[in-house]
């Protein structure tokens, strides 16, 4: 055999095992360098701790938060990690047939913090009147604009202990834990609802 031809032919060789060579280090090395960073990369919280919770209730009711504890370790313990939270006030008043008037602030890690206004009706064995400080759990909350819906009262959800009281609602797969204090943990059987929006309205329905 010609010793030129085997050069060549051992050269064309080298020449193709580079291109290909070169060709996978194009196509693989940057995915591979991404897949590393990308399991690296710590993602930021998205939820929140039951001792965070604690901290920021203990600070928003102060002396009247005596078995906040308890309720939020319920909440906890039935629903998870919220994934925001509600502080705020409201108003409400009933006598078999009520309404509730509120306005606070949502705050969430990944969304900032936005203003939110409630408001609904409620009937049912449910008697006396309130105003107070509120704290509501947010749970599966999948963007800020799916908070502003009507949340149904979820029966036999009521738990008072220690003059806290807490109740649920539920709109689809999102769940609001709303957190009284005081004369704010009047809980009554009710059928009622809130609506959440993003302005002040009197119209409860």
């Amino acid at each position: 055999m010609n010793p030129s031809h085997v050069f060549k032919r051992t050269s064309w060789l080298f020449l193709l095992k580079g291109v290909i060579l070169s060709l996978a280090a194009a196509l693989f090395l940057p995915h591979a360098a991404k897949a590393q960073a990308d399991s690296e990369r710590v993602p930021p919280p998205q939820t929140y701790e039951q001792d965070e919770i604690l901290q920021t209730g203990h600070q928003f009711f102060g002396s009247v938060s005596g078995g906040l504890a308890s309720v939020v370790e319920r909440a906890f313990s039935q629903y998870g990690k919220p994934n925001g939270y509600i502080l705020g006030e409201e108003g409400s008043g009933a006598f078999v047939a009520g309404a509730r008037y509120g306005e606070g602030e949502l705050f969430t890690r990944n969304a900032g913090t936005h203003k939110v206004f409630w408001q609904g009706p409620s009937v049912g064995w449910d008697f006396g009147a309130d105003g107070a400080r509120v704290m509501m759990l947010v749970y599966n909350l999948p963007r800020v604009d799916d908070i502003y819906e009507r949340y149904l009262g979820v029966n036999g959800s009521a738990y008072l202990v220690g003059g806290v009281g807490m109740t649920v609602l539920k709109y689809y797969d999102v769940y609001v834990v709303p957190v009284r204090a005081g004369v704010g943990a009047r809980l009554g059987v009710n059928l009622g609802y809130l609506k959440f929006t993003d302005r002040p309205t009197w119209n409860p329905f």
